[in-house]
């Protein structure tokens, strides 16, 4: 949920920024944030819920090559586990 100091949703303390399928988590001050792609999505009742994520935890440097930035990758099957995962590798 949205703190009165942020303008950004948060999980777990860290910001969580979307746009269109795809999600960032993390500060964009830190040396890492985790980019969640989502995949593909089901109905659930009414509302569409992922089924199929893609994890990317990259570097925030700019100098450093798009190519390169990225130093781990994996797919799950929710939004849920992906924030577990993302929590994991940015040890919040």
């Amino acid at each position: 949920m949205a703190d009165k100091k942020s303008p950004f949703f948060t999980y777990k303390g860290m910001p969580l920024v979307r746009k269109g399928n795809v999600i960032y988590f993390g500060n964009m001050y830190d040396e890492f944030v985790v980019m969640i792609e989502i995949l593909g999505t089901e109905k659930k009742g009414e509302i569409d819920v992922a089924n199929k994520v893609r994890l990317r935890k990259m570097a925030t440097d700019i100098n450093i090559p798009p190519t390169e930035a990225i130093v781990k990758m994996t797919e799950r099957g929710s939004l849920y586990e992906a924030l577990d995962i993302a929590c994991a590798w940015l040890k919040v």
